[in-house]
Parts: structure tokens; sequence; C-alpha cells
């Protein structure tokens, strides 16, 4: 029998994290070597235990499980990273595997096939829930990288001076980006297209 599947598993949620820790240590062939309960821990351990396979979820505190995975891949990061979202948005899926992620399933998926798809992963494959694989490029994204930028700071109630001011631009700048990303999203103010575009997984 070959080596361990080494894994460092990434959650915020400590009652799901302690319930995969110890779901996944009962199988012979896999060995959860860290936890982690934000983005940057995730990556701290990576650097530090070296796993086969990093699993994450997509939203933890600081770095998502997506900005994480696009990280490790600038960084020319072996390591291969497996999401278990909650989240079943195309959006999500398409920023996903455009970042090199190796599986994407939803956690309420058994644990057996959680187990199977570590496995799967780890022979280099690729593994997508089946319910999402079919789905997964419908609807491209049509935001731009600034206009995205800007809708994600508009969830946290900034105005449009602050803002402008948070990113080192001008207020008229702020307003025609957010005018062009609510023409796109047919939204009829900022708050609105935020909402949209978090809700198709593209903040």
């Amino acid at each position: 029998m070959g080596e361990d599947i080494r894994v460092v598993l990434a959650e915020d949620q400590g009652m799901v994290l302690g319930a995969f820790a110890a779901l996944l240590d009962l199988q012979p062939d896999i060995t959860v070597v860290a936890t982690a309960g934000t983005g940057d821990e995730a990556l701290a351990a990576v650097e530090q235990h070296r796993p086969h396979i990093l699993l994450t979820d997509i939203e933890m505190p600081g770095r998502t499980g997506l900005e994480v995975a696009a990280e490790l891949r600038r960084l020319g990061d072996p390591v291969r990273v497996l999401i278990v979202t909650t989240f079943a948005r195309s959006g999500y899926l398409r920023r996903a595997m455009e970042n090199g992620v190796a599986g994407y399933l939803l956690k309420d998926a058994p644990i057996a096939e959680l187990v199977t798809a570590l496995r799967r992963v780890h022979a280099g494959e690729r593994v997508v829930a089946p319910e999402l694989a079919v789905a997964a490029w419908d609807g491209t994204d049509p935001l731009t990288d600034r206009e995205r930028e800007l809708l994600r700071e508009v969830t946290t109630g900034a105005s449009n001076a602050e803002l402008a001011a948070r990113l080192n631009l001008a207020e008229g700048t702020v307003r025609n980006y957010l005018s062009t990303a609510m023409a796109k999203l047919g939204a009829r103010n900022r708050i609105e297209a935020a909402n949209t575009a978090r809700d198709r997984g593209w903040l």
C-alpha cells in the first residue's frame, strides 16, 4: 500500500472542521496533518506541512478558499485543492476551475463521496459534483476585475467617496465603474448590483 494521503483541512466553522477531521482520520489511507480556520492559516499550514491535498471551504475570514487556491497556483505549489462548500454557484465553480482547483463538492454529499474524491484527486483526477458539472459554464461573468472589486467594497456599506479614498480613485471614476456594472447586471442601484453579483458567485 502506498503512502498516506496527507490533508490540510480549512474550515471556519469549528463543529464542521472537527467532524471532517474525525471522519477522515477513520480512513486507513488518509491523515489530517493540520487544520485551519482562515485562508491565511490555510496557506501557512500548506507551507509548513506540505500536504498532498488542501481540503477547503470557500467563505472564510481573510482570504476565501478561491483566493487561497489562486495564491497557491501563483506560488507554483504542487498541493492539489479540493473545495467543499454549501454554495452550488456556477460562478464559484468557474473561478475554482480557472484557479486550478482539482475538485469541487457540496457539503451535503455523503462522507463516502468526499473520501472517494480525495483519493481520486490524489491520483491526479479532477472531481466535480455531478449536479454542478452541467451548469458549470452557464452565465458568463460580465464584470471586469475593477468592477468586481468595487462591488465587493459596496457590500461593506462604504459610500462612493469612501470607495474612492480607499482605492485611490477619483469619485467620478468610481461612479462610472459602478454605473457600468449596474447596467451589465440590470440592477437599479449599486446595492442591488452587488447582491446580484454575489448571488451568482461573481464576487
